[in-house]
């Protein structure tokens, strides 16, 4: 029984994965340009012929596994800095399975000298069958541009009646962000399983569903999409600081 969407086998393409990190940013960023203290920088448009770089860029490349027992692992990453992100960061995942959920924390530690923009996320693609149903409670929705951008801020049950609970498929396309969630969404599949998302730290909520798809993701992340653009900004970690973000999805019948 998979209660997130089962990678194919032999796949090494972290969009085929039941999860994958977002670091050192979560979502988009308009064009891959941005500007901190006065400078500018591009990005890699890393997302095929999408306008914008998108999740960062941890989860293109490859971690390495620092302990592993039988339901428990620690990923590690370095960047030491490039045109489009000068400042050098050391992330780490630290994954746990129990017989009734999954925990992962990401943290990220700015290894440079200067102040580094910041944000993390998880990409967790949920299951979907026709029954299945969504709550969450949260305060706003933010409607998207025609290129997927936050574009304007309505009730946050604009899309789905997620605060009483709603069916999760539908015709068209959602991929848009909430803010002011309370950092727990739950999720009960047709067939008896309630699946409950926690994330404490995770200001953000955002809702992927394909139309007429098998799948659809709910991504906890620490900031709206193109932060770094918005007068909102994003989070600055100081040099030689930490970032932390976990994840938890419980399993029980119902």
């Amino acid at each position: 029984m998979a209660l997130l969407r089962r990678a194919p086998q032999d796949s090494h393409d972290p969009l085929d994965m039941a999860s994958f990190p977002l670091v050192p940013y979560a979502n988009r960023i308009a064009h891959g340009r941005y500007s901190v203290d006065g400078r500018s920088y591009q990005l890699p448009l890393n997302f095929g012929d999408h306008p914008h770089s998108i999740h960062g860029f941890g989860w293109q490349r490859p971690w390495h596994v620092l302990e592993q027992s039988g339901h428990d692992v620690r990923l590690e990453q370095t960047h030491d800095g490039d045109a489009g992100w000068p400042w050098a960061w050391r992330a780490q995942q630290h994954v746990r399975l129990s017989e009734d959920a999954l925990d992962v924390t990401l943290l990220v530690q700015n290894l440079g000298d200067s102040p580094m923009p910041c944000g993390l996320g998880f990409h967790p693609y949920f299951a979907l069958d026709g029954d299945t149903m969504l709550r969450f409670h949260a305060d706003t929705l933010w409607l998207s541009s025609p290129d997927m951008l936050p574009e304007r801020e309505v009730p946050a049950d604009a899309l789905g009646d997620w605060s009483q609970g709603a069916r999760v498929t539908g015709d068209s396309l959602i991929d848009n962000v909430h803010g002011g969630w309370d950092h727990v969404a739950v999720v009960d599949r047709g067939d008896g399983i309630r699946l409950t998302l926690t994330a404490e730290g995770s200001d953000w909520l955002h809702v992927f569903r394909p139309p007429a798809g098998d799948f659809f993701c709910l991504e906890p992340v620490s900031h709206m999409p193109d932060a770094i653009n918005r007068p909102e900004g994003m989070a600055m970690l100081a040099p030689g600081a930490t970032q932390s973000l976990s994840m938890m999805v419980a399993v029980r019948e119902i």
